[in-house]
């Protein structure tokens, strides 16, 4: 098959840049990536179609067109969209239906071969898909990732009047694109079926898909890169660990050197609850005496002193981690460093699972939770909130893979922490679990299978029954057809 996924927002290069480092380059772009490796190494012939940008200050995504080494059968292409220079996603809208959709057809007419699927990711991907298969009648699958309806809610939640809140994330488009591109896709996929049920069962998508339908949903839970995360030493893991030694040495107090560490090494952003983690140590004296705490912070040698260099809303995270280290006085037993790509990750996990070390996830809430999914594969066992998808990828009826915790009980998480690092029998365990968990269901082949078996499905049997006309703003996105803000407080279920 020949198969294209659309993804205009963040982009994609064959040294996988700026990963983490912008809102718009996270987890969704180590998914497509991931797949599209996977499919190509299954035979398929694989495109993915993102934006091109002429920009100084983004050189790596000028060409038309590029390819991964080693992945002969996988392609790259960008397509101008817009202005040439960088966009956030909330600013690519007004572009996607015309000029980007349009030089997607183009490109593929002119080489006289269509794809025989494609799969959207993201709003923007999926009203573009809805859009090109409105065109071609060429089916696609829509993968939303996370819905803007329960971003709106809990944004909402601070007081902000929604006119304020459309004005600068455009939920209006995003959702109207979200309810066209989930109406009109032949499958929707999920990774978990709590995803499917609490995202898609908002009322903002009413009448759009219901969620109770199995014809319209797929559930494939994301995977691993076992070549990356796995529990075999690598050589890049001796330096990782000097690494991590030099800064223990450097910020833990000399009595404290040989306790293990709770890592926490996700993106500094306030749904990860850094501050979580730290109310917890700052609360339980015997998670004190037990453990130290780590905090991986990309590009920044000393995070723990250097954390002015970081941006505005990740210096914010960190002075209040700081406020809590001075008022509970808690240094000495907290350290810093960076882990500048999924490969030295992958070797801290390794190195701190020597140490009988915890991986520590405490999300307000994970959609999915890939992030200790890795660290489980690489031997070392996790603490993650119970809030979304590690609820069911972390459970097996009665039996648990991972520790789950409430994330807005600073008690809570101490006692799922200390539940691994007071037992070494509890820790084995979780740590042998956690391996054959992932090994057995969570692999990109095994992700890529999965959506090669529902785009063969829907190749066969397209769905048919539409019922949402694509809005003209898509179409023609002049003033006079822009998304009102009375649609959306209707859609929302709210008064202007």
């Amino acid at each position: 098959m020949h198969i294209a996924f659309l993804n205009p927002q963040g982009n994609f290069d064959p040294k996988d840049s700026y990963w983490t480092e912008h809102p718009d380059f996270g987890g969704q772009l180590v998914y497509v990536k991931e797949i599209a490796i996977a499919m190509e190494n299954l035979g398929h012939k694989v495109d993915i179609i993102t934006r091109q940008i002429i920009d100084p200050e983004w050189l790596e995504f000028a060409s038309s067109i590029d390819h991964y080494p080693d992945a002969k059968n996988l392609r790259i292409l960008r397509f101008p969209c817009g202005p040439k220079t960088f966009l956030p996603k909330e600013q690519l809208w007004s572009y996607l239906g015309t000029e980007w959709t349009q030089n997607i057809l183009k490109y593929y007419h002119q080489e006289n071969q269509v794809p025989d699927a494609f799969t959207a990711h993201y709003a923007d991907g999926g009203i573009s898909a809805a859009i090109i298969s409105s065109k071609t009648k060429i089916p696609f699958t829509f993968t939303g990732h996370s819905l803007g309806a329960q971003k709106l809610d809990k944004l909402l939640r601070t007081n902000t009047s929604l006119e304020q809140l459309d004005s600068q994330y455009h939920f209006a488009r995003r959702i109207m694109a979200e309810r066209i591109s989930m109406n009109r896709a032949s499958k929707v996929i999920t990774s978990t079926n709590q995803e499917r049920f609490e995202q898609y069962g908002h009322i903002a998508y009413k009448g759009a898909i219901d969620p109770a339908d199995d014809t319209r949903f797929a559930v494939i839970p994301p995977g691993v890169n076992r070549e990356i995360f796995s529990e075999v030493e690598k050589p890049d893991d001796k330096w990782v660990d000097q690494r991590i030694n030099q800064a223990i040495k450097r910020d833990i107090s000399q009595k404290r050197l040989s306790l293990p560490l709770v890592l926490a090494s996700s993106r500094l952003d306030e749904k990860k609850n850094h501050v979580g983690i730290v109310k917890a140590f700052a609360k339980s004296e015997q998670l004190q005496h037990t453990a130290n705490l780590a905090i991986a912070v990309r590009n920044l040698k000393d995070p723990l002193r250097d954390y002015h260099q970081l941006n505005v809303s990740e210096r914010a995270i960190f002075n209040k981690i700081i406020s809590l280290i001075r008022k509970s006085n808690l240094w000495g037993m907290v350290t810093a460093f960076p882990l500048n790509s999924q490969k030295e990750l992958a070797s801290a996990y390794r190195v701190l699972a020597k140490r009988k070390s915890v991986f520590a996830l405490t999300s307000l809430y994970e959609p999915f939770g890939l992030a200790n999914l890795e660290a489980m594969s690489c031997g070392l066992p996790v603490v993650v909130t119970r809030n979304g998808g590690p609820s069911e990828s972390l459970k097996e009826g009665n039996r648990e893979l991972g520790v789950l915790v409430d994330p807005s009980n600073p008690d809570d998480i101490a006692q799922g922490l200390l539940r691994l690092l007071s037992s070494k029998a509890e820790w084995n365990r979780f740590s042998s679990a956690g391996l054959k968990r992932v090994v057995f269901k969570y692999t990109w082949e095994k992700t890529a299978e999965g959506y090669l078996t529902t785009i063969e499905a829907i190749i066969k049997n397209p769905y048919q029954s539409i019922n949402i006309p694509i809005h003209p703003f898509f179409l023609d996105p002049s003033p006079q057809n822009d998304i009102p803000l009375s649609m959306l407080a209707n859609l929302m279920g709210r008064s202007k």
